[in-house]
């Protein structure tokens, strides 16, 4: 089957679209492209992400990416030349505004709750699709925090008879999978251990907006890491978060580390260059960190948009066996593109009526089948 798969992640950098065909258990990419949001789009998105907001400007926003997505979608299909026609799934993550695994006290009941935005509907509408999404919900209704579900798929894609592998992930958030030797084909094994460490690139944007005033939104090639000097009091300090120190499983957002926790680093008057460099520096031990409390690996595969960032990827060989450290472009999966491809893989999961998520990555009661699905109009 020939599926698509769209994710916008909690960088809030774009879109991005990935086909993919998958007969059985093998995944095969065919075609990969990313849209960056329009400046605006980005802004109203942090506008209403973990804030108060008004409604309907989450309902246009809804509507909006779903036109987005849908463009997204079409424009792939044109520059790969695939046809859309060959197309017959597609598994969309929407754009997450609020994202909260653990219950909460709300009007007299413990309430957990997550809201991904951009209608499926019209993604089906406009392409003719059958539109899996809202992944999550079917998770957390059994018990589990919703995230982290891309495990499912690294233990598809990576999983390896003798050796012990861990997959790190990093986006706006960074999460890792741990995943044991599997001597047989089958993701739903207890030991797998996949959980989100902590910020991947989410505070390192924050600062870097910040001091460039908006003009630059991430830290290109770790440059201006590199030209400041990490604060070693305020890293133990971050290190100690009670995040990073929490036992899986565990999921977290820009709930936890987005621009409150980018305020607080600046209020303490640190030189923007060296807070920067500390929170990437941040970035990266919490990873090594949680990684060598869950497993001890024999190699690590890295994807998302930190492996562009060079000096980050320079402190990953300083801390660890260089030897150890791939990118999943060595396995045939572009680093960008993983988590589309991951939601195109659990959308054919659902459709086949096959359950998705991992409880052991999850702490939900049991697997379940994921998403709701959106079916085009008859012609």
């Amino acid at each position: 089957m020939r599926v698509v798969g769209i994710m916008s992640g909690t960088s809030l950098d774009g879109i991005d679209v990935a086909i993919v065909d998958v007969r059985g258990k093998r995944v095969t990419p065919v075609a990969f492209r990313s849209i960056p949001y329009p400046s605006n789009v980005r802004a109203a998105l942090l506008g209403v992400s973990n804030t108060m907001a008004h409604t309907a400007a989450i309902s246009r926003l809804n509507f909006l990416l779903g036109e987005l997505y849908a463009e997204a979608v079409l424009e792939t299909c044109k520059r790969a030349r695939v046809p859309l026609g060959s197309i017959e799934l597609c598994g969309m993550h929407g754009q997450t505004i609020y994202h909260e695994g653990d219950a909460a006290d709300f009007l007299g009941r413990r309430v957990a709750s997550t809201l991904q935005i951009g209608e499926a509907a019209v993604v089906a509408e406009r392409t003719g699709l059958r539109v899996i999404s809202n992944f999550r919900e079917a998770d957390m209704a059994a018990g589990g925090k919703g995230a982290p579900l891309v495990p499912f798929v690294d233990a598809l894609l990576f999983q390896h008879a003798r050796l012990t592998r861990v997959a790190v992930n990093i986006g706006g958030i960074a999460n890792i999978t741990a995943i044991p030797p599997l001597r047989r084909a089958d993701p739903y094994i207890e030991e797998v251990i996949a959980f989100d460490t902590g910020p991947g690139n989410m505070v390192i944007d924050a600062l870097v907006a910040h001091m460039t005033g908006g003009e630059q939104t991430f830290d290109k090639n770790g440059r201006i890491a590199r030209s400041g000097k990490v604060h070693q009091g305020l890293l133990e300090s971050m290190m100690d978060d009670k995040y990073v120190c929490a036992l899986p499983p565990k999921t977290t957002g820009r709930e936890r580390f987005g621009q409150e926790f980018a305020a607080g680093l600046i209020a303490t008057g640190i030189a923007l260059p060296d807070l920067i460099a500390t929170a990437t520096a941040f970035t990266v031990d919490s990873i090594v960190y949680q990684i060598f409390r869950s497993t001890e690996p024999d190699e690590i595969i890295v994807s998302g948009g930190g492996v562009h960032n060079r000096w980050m990827m320079r402190r990953f060989r300083e801390q660890l066996d260089p030897e150890t450290i791939k990118t999943s472009a060595e396995f045939g999966i572009d680093p960008d593109a993983k988590e589309a491809i991951a939601f195109a893989v659990l959308a054919h999961e659902s459709a086949r009526g096959r359950c998705g998520n991992l409880p052991s990555a999850t702490g939900a009661r049991h697997a379940a089948v994921l998403g709701k699905s959106s079916l085009p109009q008859l012609s």
